[in-house]
């Protein structure tokens, strides 16, 4: 059988289990292609099934020969009209091209934020990898966490503080631009995506880690956040999102204390903007992206994932072009921040309007690809994308 593409406003409801094997395959060729550099070598990520967590895990893999642990909620296929989800095809080609070159790739299927995940992978790391890890990533974006206990939990809103914002979004599923005003969040929803989207759980993680003994000498953790420019504050900057990557700030400092004594860093990379199931839901934001993408198409500076964190990792955290602002942040947002490319951007973004929002004016067809390719649709250099339920099922993490 052929998959079928089924898209709800931003939400994909299909997925195509080949095309992400094929989209894997090209990540990988895209950090061949770039050649090997000097990085970590025992890694963990937490959210590596895919977007930035995935290409961290590829390029980590396949330029710098690191052998992966992954820890991702994801879901197996069911039935036809349920075939699971892309991460869950992720992880296994991925783990499958890995230990064709050599590479050990765990994934752990399950909740990243309980303990006993955390007791799991504590474990792995004990038994099997090796005893040690010199990089931990943090790259989930889940709308839920649970407390370690197991008892209390929180869901993330992606709401302005303050004041109520009006702005113009995309619906992919209609091709339409459409008006959207978005009520601010109240204290406690802003606490709740604090507790997500902070980073509480990212230094749990740290100090658990760390108790067990299993973390090296001279070793790294990575928080991805993202600013963006003036225009996109009201919705995420000095928003909900905003506010929980701003508290994650000051948990990179006590983490980076924490390590002091094994020579470690805990470091807060400002991302920039790419196409994700996540980045596509904020509201307002789409619009912001495809004026984005046009320039930055013509500057020859658009980067998908796998293009941004490789060179975050070859050039900037294990390369010789670091750059950090006055609070101590990794800048990997030079491209998309840019005074020059901002003023084009800002213009730009104001003549679109609904007629013209998906014509070559904007970079309105890069961004519904993109879009796709994070489900398997549209993925170049596929060739056969046909499937039998029983193949997959029979697929394992």
């Amino acid at each position: 059988m052929k998959p079928i593409l089924k898209i709800e406003g931003n939400i994909a409801r299909s997925v195509n289990p080949y095309g992400c094997r094929q989209e894997v395959l090209n990540q990988i060729n895209y950090v061949k292609s770039k050649g090997k550099y000097k990085g970590p070598k025992k890694v963990l990520i937490l959210g590596g099934s895919s977007s930035y967590g995935l290409a961290t895990r590829i390029t980590t893999a396949f330029g710098s020969d690191a052998d992966t642990i992954n820890v991702s909620y994801e879901r197996g296929p069911k039935n036809l009209d349920n075939l699971g989800s892309a991460g869950w095809y992720n992880n296994i080609f991925f783990r499958e091209f890995a230990e064709q070159a050599g590479l050990i790739a765990k994934n752990f299927i399950g909740d990243a934020y309980s303990m006993d995940m955390k007791k799991q992978v504590i474990d792995y790391i004990k038994q099997e990898f090796g005893g040690e890890i010199d990089l931990l990533v943090y790259s989930l974006a889940a709308p839920k966490r649970m407390g370690p206990d197991g008892k209390q939990s929180w869901r993330s809103v992606l709401k302005p503080i303050g004041n109520p914002v009006t702005g113009e979004n995309i619906d992919l599923e209609n091709e339409k631009l459409f008006k959207q005003k978005v009520t601010p969040a109240s204290s406690s929803e802003i606490q709740d995506t604090i507790k997500v989207m902070g980073g509480e759980d990212w230094k749990i993680w740290v100090d658990t880690l760390k108790a067990a003994g299993v973390l090296s000498e001279g070793f790294k953790t990575v928080l991805y956040s993202y600013i963006g420019p003036e225009l996109t504050y009201p919705i995420y900057h000095k928003g909900t999102l905003g506010r929980a990557k701003t508290q994650a700030e000051s948990s990179a400092q006590r983490i980076t204390d924490k390590l002091k004594d094994i020579g470690g860093t805990g470091i807060i990379c400002v991302s920039t903007v790419v196409t994700t199931k996540a980045s596509v839901v904020i509201p307002i934001l789409p619009k912001y992206m495809i004026a984005l993408y046009k320039v930055m198409m013509d500057e020859a500076t658009h980067e998908i994932p796998i293009m941004h964190k490789d060179r975050v990792y070859r050039e900037m955290i294990y390369g010789n072009k670091p750059i950090f602002d006055d609070k101590g942040r990794l800048r990997a947002d030079g491209y998309e921040l840019r005074a020059s490319t901002q003023h084009k951007v800002e213009k730009l973004f104001h003549e679109i309007d609904k007629d013209n929002f998906n014509s070559s004016l904007t970079g309105f067809d890069i961004f519904r690809k993109e879009f796709l390719n994070t489900f398997g649709f549209e993925v170049d250099h596929l060739q056969d994308d046909e499937f039998e339920l029983g193949d997959l099922i029979n697929l394992k993490p």
